[in-house]
């Protein structure tokens, strides 16, 4: 095994690999904000937004694309030689990825090469949903996290899942409160009045694993019950094979679909509870935002969702997953609610957020962790 010679310089040059330079930019700033005061970032992605705001920050930007969900061997094999071309060229002092194919081909380099590295794994996935594909997987993170300095967690579950299969020993774990909220950003909103109705928002993108066919079924119930008392708001893209579902609701009135925004601050602002009940998550950043803000919270009880955000009837509500019913009683739960109740409900997860999610205090561990 070779390693690769290091010029001297002043701090470490610092190599951050990413699928998707669009969620970096917005969950991950501050952290290479803070890196930067001591060593030199160099970020490599594809460019599909933000890379300018990156260049702006005195950031040198590599693009490389990726292919985030297909499974070919051939442009994965090419996305392999392309990181070990990039590490021969750049000789970073530190390696850290993002998502599952960085995290693999990527580290998988790295190792070969002697290279330091950092891994972050952000939820599973569907990857682990189900077998053969968890496991051919897990042996892949294996190959490449056996030389891993630390290996980033957003949940606990997430952590014990990859311990209890053999991919990572106990002592690589590092389990954060995800990317943590900034609460200067998202600030706490007064409680908007409730004249026109209850909001309900769900964010996010729009698809199965979001939970969205139990929201859809809950919602289309609930409205035929209250009327418009009750609106259900979805911003966020939605996948092909919801583009009729999503049509035919908004025009039935069923739903108010506001497609994708960029900046999610008024929604929140607006809404009185905000609803995920997403089948897995790494840690959701949904859920922090709209909490921050002041929002009480529907979600599905799993590790990186409402089991690690919502304090059942203290800061909302936890349905099971995939049980469209619960979701229905708890939608319900909180229409019964008084004004008063429904805004102490969001004043409650403010203080959560301040005590478990300041997003200062996990870039603080986060460097630790990562020598820096």
């Amino acid at each position: 095994m070779r390693k690769i010679r290091r010029k001297e310089r002043d701090g470490k040059k610092i190599l951050i690999i990413t699928n998707h330079s669009y969620m970096l930019y917005q969950f991950r700033r501050e952290l290479i904000q803070t890196l930067m005061k001591e060593h030199e970032v160099i970020l490599c992605m594809p460019f599909v937004g933000h890379e300018e705001d990156f260049q702006n920050m005195g950031i040198r930007c590599i693009r490389v694309d990726v292919d985030r969900r297909g499974i070919n061997p051939k442009t994965d094999l090419i996305l392999f030689h392309t990181y070990k071309k990039l590490l021969k060229t750049e000789e970073p002092d530190m390696v850290i990825t993002y998502s599952i194919k960085p995290n693999i081909y990527a580290g998988y380099a790295c190792r070969l090469m002697g290279i330091p590295y950092c891994v972050n794994v952000q939820g599973l996935g569907t990857a682990f949903q189900k077998e053969p594909t968890a496991t051919i997987v897990s042996m892949m993170y294996k190959a490449a996290l056996k030389n891993a300095k630390t290996v980033f967690f957003e949940n606990a579950d997430n952590a014990a899942e990859f311990v209890r299969r053999g991919v990572i020993p106990a002592s690589k774990e590092k389990v954060l409160k995800g990317a943590g909220v900034n609460l200067d950003v998202y600030r706490q909103h007064p409680y908007p009045d409730e004249e026109e109705g209850i909001h309900f928002l769900f964010l996010g993108r729009i698809m199965k694993e979001k939970g969205v066919d139990e929201l859809f079924a809950a919602a289309s119930r609930l409205k035929k019950k209250y009327g418009d008392r009750i609106i259900f708001d979805l911003v966020g893209f939605f996948e092909d094979e919801y583009k009729e579902t999503v049509e035919r609701l908004d025009a039935d009135g069923v739903i108010k679909f506001h497609g994708f925004q960029t900046n999610p601050k008024p929604f929140y602002v607006n809404s009185h509870c905000v609803i995920l009940p997403s089948y897995h998550e790494g840690m959701s950043n949904v859920l922090l935002e709209a909490a921050a803000t002041g929002r009480a919270l529907i979600a599905s009880d799993i590790p990186g969702g409402g089991a690690d955000t919502v304090e059942e009837g203290v800061n909302g509500f936890l349905c099971r997953k995939k049980d469209a019913e619960d979701l229905e009683r708890c939608v319900e739960r909180f229409m019964r609610l008084s004004m008063r109740q429904r805004e102490l409900m969001g004043k409650k997860g403010r203080r959560k957020m301040e005590r478990e999610f300041d997003k200062a205090a996990v870039v603080g561990e986060t460097v630790r962790a990562i020598g820096g």
